[in-house]
């Protein structure tokens, strides 16, 4: 059976003839089983078909079934060379966001694109789909269900309010009355940032956390100039670690930000070069944060990382030596 969006007359109707297009030939049983309907049902949206003028011959006997007329094809979709690699580009990428069939629909997606879209460009975008590949630039996370996605942006794009159930890092389970202000995917994961009411404050949720979603009867009013893409790189770097490293890198300022993301550390000017906070698990991880820059430093604090950077160079001297 065909699952998603099939629920509706409508959406049937479409699936079924994106059923026949993709099939020579199919029974009557066949399609009523792909579409969850009965064979009278069938019957019927394939009238509907007929009555909008799309050719549907019928096959009668034991072995009959339904086809669209030789040489029929939909009207083509008229997107443009440019346009149509934006879409297939999209596509593509769409099953590495860590959403549950994404990668599933994105392919079912690229076959009914290129069953309508002109020649020439039809083309270009096979090539693409064949040759193109990408190295994600980190583990994939755990997958998000997507009604939860789709029903916290709806939240978020109508400013309604929603009830969460919140799934902690330390197996705790909380119920959260949350104002979404915004959805961001950064880094493998997609956030959730909005008002806590639980909380009374700004909160970022991990999406692949939460159980369940139920959306509320209030409206609320989103804060002026409100951005969740910034306030999401903001709390990601300022979250809590066991050690507060300060350096002074020396370089340009500009140059430091394109070295360090903003959810990783804070960066100001400096009279020796950029200043730069973070926070680090341990003294010996920051060391070989820092040396990985390949740009000059002076530590300010703590004294534990000069000792962790001595180690480091002991060992980093050791190695050559042998």
């Amino acid at each position: 059976m065909l699952h998603g969006m099939t629920e509706t007359p409508a959406a049937r109707l479409l699936a079924l003839l994106e059923l026949l297009q993709a099939r020579p030939s199919a029974s009557g049983a066949e399609l009523a089983e792909a579409l969850g309907v009965t064979p009278r049902s069938l019957r019927r949206y394939i009238q509907r078909l007929v009555d909008l003028g799309i050719p549907v011959d019928s096959e009668r006997g034991p072995y009959g079934g339904y086809r669209l007329r030789p040489g029929y094809r939909l009207p083509p979709l008229m997107l443009s060379p440019d346009e149509a690699v934006a879409v297939t580009l999209g596509l593509l990428m769409a099953g590495r966001l860590g959403v549950r069939t994404a990668e599933q629909a994105a392919t079912s997606a690229l076959a009914k694109l290129q069953r309508v879209l002109p020649d020439a460009v039809r083309g270009r975008v096979r090539a693409l789909e064949g040759a193109l590949d990408a190295v994600p630039p980190t583990a994939r996370a755990a997958a998000v269900d997507p009604d939860t996605l789709s029903a916290l942006a709806t939240a978020a794009d109508s400013a309604h309010e929603v009830t969460l159930v919140h799934h902690a890092a330390d197996g705790g389970e909380t119920r959260r009355l949350v104002n979404p202000y915004g959805v961001v995917f950064h880094a493998g994961r997609w956030y959730l940032v909005g008002h806590d009411h639980l909380r009374d404050d700004l909160r970022t949720f991990r999406v692949d956390r939460i159980r369940s979603v139920t959306p509320g009867g209030g409206r609320f009013a989103r804060p002026a100039d409100f951005d969740a893409v910034t306030h999401l790189v903001r709390s990601l770097a300022g979250v809590p670690y066991e050690w507060d490293v300060e350096v002074v890198l020396h370089t340009t300022l500009d140059v430091a930000r394109r070295l360090v993301p903003p959810t990783v550390g804070t960066l100001e000017a400096h009279p020796d070069g950029a200043l730069l906070r973070i926070g680090a698990v341990s003294p010996d991880w920051a060391a070989r944060h820092l040396t990985a820059l390949g740009v000059a430093f002076t530590v300010r604090r703590p004294d534990e990382l000069r000792a962790a950077l001595r180690r480091l160079a002991d060992e980093l001297r050791a190695t050559a030596d042998a």
